[in-house]
């Protein structure tokens, strides 16, 4: 229940699939001309003659798709409408609504959200600070175009291949080339084509320079990391700029940048690698980021020198294209992060070399086998066919493969372990062994749509003027028997996966649907945490057991909604769902209403002791029954009903801990929350300051209580405040589970956003293999290392889940916009950068970036910043020509009105600006 509300989603651009009619070779005629028309000399033209023909011969033969024309114009960009705008544009502060400052590190911004069970929870890093370049290297990616890719950043013919006339013309000026990374497009193009003259060593054998480092031996890493000049952690990669990397500090108190793609050296996001720390001499200043921050950011890492882990499944979902006079395809994943791969013709379609347009929108999924250091490119495998790209079940069956989801059916060794005998009912002697609550006025409140129901509530007045308020847990782990063959499957599965449409189970249905769900009027099996509370929230004693329970109602919150709204109405049995006649409504009601009562006391008490709620818009679809197409979407409300059912989930999961850390000390899987980087958090309030807005960041408490104060009293209010979390919620890091025993300080198992010593997940153990392993260890223990590994693979799987439910609430309002849009809203401003900004759409509470270059109608624009508030100022052709142009003022928490449509890819939608009313400017 607690977290089948899932956090919101941030859609993320990518580009469409390019015009097969485009040119690709017209920038390069044009600037060549240029050249000839300009220069007298006959044997500079006739070289430059030659390397034209030569370079548009290799550009055909390797790279035959269209490209993307970019004028170099820094004020007004010619653009297809749609196509991103990535480290080409040069964004100064990249994707930060804040300056930041560094040492060596880069600071991450991650959109954050308060799960429903109470975490602080971070999403895909989402913001960083732009990849290091001088005013050369920028140049020309401002010339920069697209090489042959379906999907990718716009990048130069002149960067993407070298001819063996220009290692010449190199050579005889005694110049060095720069085996630079950003002379990469997309983690895949080098410097110069795989058969090039540039790729032959001196001696002419053809031999392949080599692109990356050779990675370190297991020895050396194990010696480097104890003298300190290695550095172990987990390489993330910004979704929006793919040649920024990143790895936290040893302390955690900020990120160490890596820049550029040959500085990871083959790893992919999420594996855990080891950096290398350069020596001082070898520091080098980044001057644009001394101009972009008024800081210096000092360089001190060489790069990734091991692979620790592969946790990355190297498998993508993309698009295949086809190579003249090769023996391999292109496959060009949708997600820029990962790079092309060659794939074996024998792995495509029969007739794909002589009718590949013919499959140019369909989906495949691929894996990498292997990656040469001498190579751009990846070699790998296709996997399998998904369908039409664009089409719901084939873009989401790529996203579970892609992120390793098991969805497949259960085995029968798995099956064999359930009962038999159906209907089950509880063993007699089973029933000997536990309290029966039978009798009890107990229920559930749950999602209208809910099958797996886990937790039900009591709450019976006593007759000293106190309350006896029950938490009670389905007893997964009475039909798990620890070792079996549903047990393995469950733990490596470690979680449901929520996606809009349908849910991946973690324990087969028979068990999730029907013996562990406390459906109504069913004796069911659970674990019971029951309290003596008084009115006002105070717990005056405590009790753990095992219980077997009947459930007398499944309400849904909205039901409990209504309950709590009218409080002296006399409810029909036609406005409920049918329940036990044994329990009248009115004592229902009275039950739900005392509930409601405590949990306002307990959760003012909460956040009156420092706890912290980091809520953000969440969006929600409605389906057509048989379709499961989405009808409409509606931003979710989170409301009494929900807090009720959080407070006491919360107070249950907070006594677990306590409880099973008291008995098993070495062994107890408890949840911690580290609290937010302290570089990223110093560098928000001195933003906050200069831009006069009073927010405490001291402690988990201020923060609270100064994001939850009035944002003005007009309807924006609201809105702002919304931006406010946004931006907040950056500097925060992921809970994780984790073992006592790995950990020395009880310091570090500390739950920063429920400012709690001890915290845990018990509350839902249907869906969550962790709170298995919580529920025997309130009778049994488990050895240390069973524990923390499991833990670990825990957290890996819940944040692929998290990130996969984005996803499909991703694809589902990409065809909401497709079938009913354009879409019209207002939104208000995140976040400024040099030629774009973010928006937050309000009215479906999507997250947005519109680039200035891509707005239509748009004079000119110019970026400045006082201080560190960052604004850009748009001049839009004035109607009357004869008039001025219209000016408007783009800054944080500026109002705006935009138009989300598609953008011509499958599923794929950007924002629109519309033209500001001249009235309004």
């Amino acid at each position: 229940v607690m977290d089948s509300l899932s956090n919101p989603k941030k859609p993320t651009n990518q580009e469409p699939i390019q015009n097969q009619n485009q040119s690709s070779t017209t920038p390069q005629k044009n600037a060549y001309a240029r050249l000839l028309s300009q220069h007298n000399s006959s044997k500079f033209s006739l070289y430059l003659k030659q390397h034209m023909a030569d370079t548009m011969s290799q550009i055909e033969e390797l790279m035959p798709s269209p490209q993307i024309k970019v004028q170099n114009d820094v004020q007004n960009v010619s653009l297809k409408k749609g196509d991103p705008v990535l480290s080409s544009f040069s964004d100064s502060a990249d994707d930060s609504s804040y300056p930041q400052k560094s040492n060596g590190e880069a600071s991450s911004l991650r959109d954050t959200t308060t799960s429903y069970d109470g975490d602080v929870e971070s999403g895909e890093e989402l913001h960083l600070l732009k990849c290091n370049q001088s005013k050369k290297q920028q140049k020309k990616n401002k010339d920069s175009q697209e090489t042959g890719t379906l999907f990718g950043p716009p990048q130069s013919p002149k960067t993407a291949v070298a001819t063996g006339q220009e290692q010449k013309m190199a050579k005889s000026k005694k110049k060095t080339q720069k085996n630079s990374e950003d002379a990469t497009s997309r983690q895949g193009l080098s410097k110069s084509a795989p058969n090039s003259p540039a790729h032959k060593n001196k001696d002419g054998k053809g031999k392949k320079k080599q692109v990356f480092e050779s990675y370190l031996t297991l020895e050396e890493v194990s010696h480097g990391l104890k003298r300190g000049e290695l550095i172990q952690g987990q390489l993330r990669i910004n979704p929006k700029n793919y040649q920024i990397a990143y790895i936290p500090s040893p302390d955690d108190t900020r990120d160490i940048f890596l820049d550029g793609i040959v500085a990871r050296n083959r790893a992919l996001d999420g594996d855990i690698v080891v950096v290398q720390v350069l020596p001082q001499d070898q520091w080098k200043v980044d001057k644009h980021s001394l101009v972009q921050l008024s800081v210096s950011v000092i360089l001190r890492y060489s790069g990734v020198v091991y692979i620790v882990e592969k946790k990355h499944s190297r498998a993508a979902t993309g698009f295949l294209k086809f190579v003249p006079n090769k023996p391999f395809a292109m496959f060009s994943p949708v997600d820029h992060r990962v790079p092309r791969i060659n794939v074996p013709l024998a792995d495509c379609p029969e007739d794909f070399r002589c009718r590949a347009g013919d499959y140019a929108s369909t989906l495949y999924i691929c894996r990498i086998t292997n990656w040469e250091a001498n190579s751009n490119f990846a070699e790998g495998r296709l996997m399998k066919t998904l369908g039409q790209a664009g089409e719901i079940e084939p873009e989401t069956e790529g996203i579970l493969l892609e992120y390793e989801v098991d969805f497949s059916e259960f085995s029968d060794e798995v099956l064999e372990c359930l009962p038999k005998n159906l209907p089950w009912s509880i063993p007699p002697e089973e029933i000997r062994k536990r309290k029966d609550l039978r009798e009890e006025c107990i229920f559930t409140i749950d999602p209208a749509t809910a099958r797996d129901l886990d937790d039900a509530l009591s709450c019976k007045r006593l007759p000293d003027g106190n309350f006896e308020v029950g938490v009670h847990i389905a007893d997964v782990s009475y039909f798990v028997e620890e070792g079996g063959a549903l047990d393995i499957i469950a733990s490596q599965r470690a979680t449901s996966v929520y996606l809009v449409q349908k849910v991946i189970p973690m324990l087969p249905r028979l068990l999730c649907e029907e013996l562990c769900s406390l459906n109504p009027l069913s004796d069911r099996l659970t674990l019971s945490v029951i309290w003596k509370v008084t009115p006002e929230g105070k717990i005056l004693s405590e009790w753990f057991g095992r219980t077997i329970i009947r459930s007398c109602v499944k309400l849904s919150y909205d039901h409990a909604q209504s309950m709590i709204e009218a409080p002296e109405k006399m409810f029909s049995a036609g406005e409920l769902p049918p329940m036990d006649p044994e329990h009248p409504i009115d004592e229902i009601h009275q039950a739900v209403l005392d509930l409601h009562a405590i949990a306002k006391n307990l959760r003012a008490q909460r956040f009156t002791g420092g706890a912290l709620r980091l809520d953000q818009l969440k969006l929600a679809f409605t389906l057509d029954k048989e379709s499961m197409m989405p009808q409409g979407c509606f931003v979710y409300q989170y409301r009494d009903s929900n807090k009720l059912v959080e407070e006491f989930m919360l107070l249950a999961n907070i006594a677990t801990a306590n409880h099973i850390y008291a008995r098993f000390p070495e062994v107890a899987l408890l949840r911690r929350h580290p609290p937010p980087k302290i570089k990223m958090v110093d560098e928000l309030q001195e933003f906050c300051d200069q831009l006069g807005i009073d927010i405490d960041l001291s402690s988990a408490g201020a923060l609270h209580r100064s994001i939850h104060a009035t944002f003005g009293d007009d309807k924006y209010s609201s809105a702002r405040k919304e931006v406010l979390t946004h931006m907040c919620s950056r500097p925060m890091q992921m809970a994780l589970y984790f073992c006592t025993g790995a950990f020395n300080k009880e310091t570090n198992f500390k739950h920063y956003a429920l400012n709690v010593p001890l915290y845990t997940h018990f509350t839902s153990p249907i869906r969550r293999y962790a709170d298995v392993i919580v529920h025997r260890l309130l009778v049994a223990s488990l050895s240390g290392y069973q524990v923390q590994k499991q833990a670990s693979h825990c957290n890996d799987k819940k944040k692929v889940s998290k990130r996969v439910q984005e996803l499909s609430s991703e694809l589902f309002f990409g065809v909401f916009v497709k079938e009913c849009g354009p879409l019209d809203s207002e939104a208000m401003v995140m976040g400024v950068l040099d030629q774009s900004f973010d928006v937050l759409v309000l009215r479906y509470g999507v997250q947005k970036r519109i680039y200035c270059k891509l707005i239509p109608g748009l004079v000119s624009f110019r970026h400045h910043k006082v201080g560190k508030k960052s604004e850009l100022v748009l001049l839009w052709a004035a109607e009357d020509l004869e008039e001025p142009p219209v000016e408007q003022v783009i800054a944080l928490f500026t109002l705006v009105e935009v138009q989300l449509k598609v953008d011509g890819t499958a599923m794929k939608y950007g924002a629109v600006l519309k033209r500001p009313e001249e009235s309004k400017c």
